[in-house]
C-alpha cells in the first residue's frame, strides 16, 4: 500500500473514532435516548391520573428544560472552581439535610422534601446532596491519591465523612438514598486504588448494619418479607410488587403497545415515578425493557471511560467526579429496575432520566454537564505536566 493510501486510511480511522470529536458522542446518544424515552413514558403512564391528562407530561417537559439549563451551566464552569469549594459545598449539603429533618414535608412517613413557595415543586434535598458528596470525595481522592494507595487506613477518613449524610438519611428515613451514597463512595475508593481488603471488610460491616436496620424497623421487615413472597399478602405489603409483576407478565416480548397499559390505570401505585420501568415492560415488552438496560449500560460505560481518560491524562479530580457519577447512576438505575422486577425490596428511588421528578432530573442534568466538562477539559489538555502521581512519586532533587 502506498504512503498516500495509508494516509487516507489513517484519516478515515481518525474520522470514525470519538477521539477527534468535540465531545463524547455516545454519551450524548445515551442521554438523549433515555430522556426522550422517559418523557414519552411519563406522558403515557400519567394518563388518567388527573383531570388534565397532560399535566405530568407538561411538567416533565419543563423539568427537562431546567435540566438542560443546569447541564449547560455545569459545562461552562471550570472543574477547578468546584474542587476549591468542594468542602463548602458538602457542608451546605449537610446543612440542607438537617433543615429537611426540621421543616421538611413528610410523605409516606419520610421527610425528604422541602416545600417551595408558589407554583414551584417540592425540592428533594437528598438528590442535590449527591453532587456535594461527589465533589468532596473527588477532591479528597485527587489530593491524597498516593496515601490511599500506599497507606491503607487513609480510606477511613472519607468513610467517616460519608457517615454524616448517611446518618441524616437514616433519620429521614431514606434507606435507598443511604445505599446509593454508600455505593458511590466505596466505588470511588475502589477506583482510587484503596485497599480491597479493607473495602470488603467495610462492606461487610455496612451489610451487617443494613440487616440490623431492617430487623429493628417493622415496616422495613414487612417490605423484606413481602419482597420474598409478595403473593402471600398481595393486597397489603405485597401490593405494589404484585401489580408490577402483573405488568411485566402482560408485556410479553413486544408489549401491549404504547399507551395500552392497564396497570397504570390506578392499579400500580407510583406508575409514573418509582415503578415506571414496569409500565415500560408492559407497553414495550421485553424488547423495550432490554433497550432501557442497554442504554443505561452505555451511559455508565461512557461515564467510566471519560473518567479513565481523564485519569490517564492527569486530571484526577475530573476522573473521580466521573467515576462517582457513574456509580450513582448505576446504583440508582439498578435498584429501581430490580425493585420493579421483584429482585429487591421496595425502595423509593426514581429511574434517572426516565421517572417523573424535578429534583432528580435537575441533578441528573448537572451530572451530565459535569461529565461533558471533564471530557472537554481532557480533550483540551490531553496531558497535564506534571501529573499528581509524578509530583508525589518523583520529587525534584535540589
Amino acid at each position: 500500500m502506498s504512503d498516500e493510501s495509508l494516509s487516507r486510511v489513517q484519516r478515515l480511522r481518525a474520522a470514525l473514532t470519538t477521539q477527534h470529536l468535540p465531545c463524547d458522542i455516545w454519551l450524548i446518544v445515551a442521554v438523549v435516548a433515555l430522556a426522550g424515552l422517559g418523557w414519552i413514558m411519563v406522558s403515557s403512564a400519567s394518563v388518567g391520573l388527573l383531570e388534565n391528562s397532560y399535566h405530568y407530561s407538561r411538567q416533565h417537559g419543563i423539568f427537562l428544560l431546567l435540566a438542560i439549563v443546569a447541564c449547560l451551566f455545569m459545562l461552562c464552569v471550570p472543574l477547578e472552581l468546584w474542587r476549591q469549594n468542594a468542602a463548602l459545598i458538602l457542608l451546605v449539603s449537610i446543612f440542607m439535610l438537617v433543615v429537611v429533618l426540621v421543616i421538611g414535608q413528610e410523605v409516606n412517613g419520610s421527610k425528604r422534601w422541602i416545600s417551595l413557595p408558589g407554583p414551584l415543586p417540592s425540592l428533594q434535598v437528598s438528590e442535590l446532596a449527591k453532587v456535594g458528596l461527589i465533589f468532596y470525595m473527588a477532591a479528597f481522592m485527587s489530593r491524597f491519591t498516593y496515601e490511599l494507595r500506599r497507606r491503607a487506613f487513609t480510606m477511613w477518613r472519607p468513610l467517616a465523612v460519608l457517615a454524616v449524610p448517611a446518618s441524616l438519611l437514616f433519620l429521614a428515613p431514606d434507606f435507598g438514598g443511604m445505599v446509593v451514597y454508600t455505593v458511590c463512595v466505596i466505588g470511588m475508593l475502589m477506583m482510587s486504588g484503596a485497599s480491597l481488603t479493607l473495602l470488603l471488610g467495610s462492606g461487610s460491616v455496612l451489610g451487617v448494619g443494613a440487616v440490623m436496620m431492617v430487623v429493628m424497623e417493622p415496616y422495613r421487615l414487612a417490605r423484606w418479607t413481602s419482597f420474598l413472597d409478595p403473593w402471600a399478602d398481595q393486597f397489603a405489603t405485597g401490593y405494589q410488587l404484585t401489580q408490577a409483576l402483573i405488568a411485566f407478565g402482560r408485556g410479553h416480548v413486544t408489549g401491549t403497545g404504547l399507551g395500552n397499559s392497564v396497570q397504570k390505570l390506578h392499579y400500580l401505585p407510583e406508575a409514573h415515578t418509582d415503578f415506571i420501568f414496569a409500565v415500560v415492560a408492559e407497553e414495550l415488552g421485553m424488547i423495550g425493557a432490554i433497550l432501557v438496560v442497554l442504554l443505561f449500560t452505555l451511559f455508565i460505560v461512557r461515564a467510566m471511560w471519560v473518567g479513565r481518560r481523564a485519569e490517564l491524562a492527569g486530571h484526577l479530580f475530573g476522573a473521580y467526579v466521573s467515576y462517582g457519577i457513574g456509580f450513582i447512576v448505576a446504583a440508582q438505575a439498578l435498584i429501581n429496575m430490580a425493585v420493579s422486577s421483584g429482585l429487591l425490596p421496595t425502595k423509593g428511588l426514581t429511574l434517572p432520566l426516565i421517572s417523573y421528578g424535578g429534583s432528580s432530573l435537575l441533578v441528573t442534568g448537572m451530572m451530565i454537564g459535569l461529565l461533558l466538562r471533564v471530557d472537554a477539559e481532557t480533550r483540551h489538555r490531553p496531558r497535564r505536566t506534571p501529573t499528581p502521581y509524578r509530583a508525589r512519586r518523583e520529587p525534584r532533587l535540589s
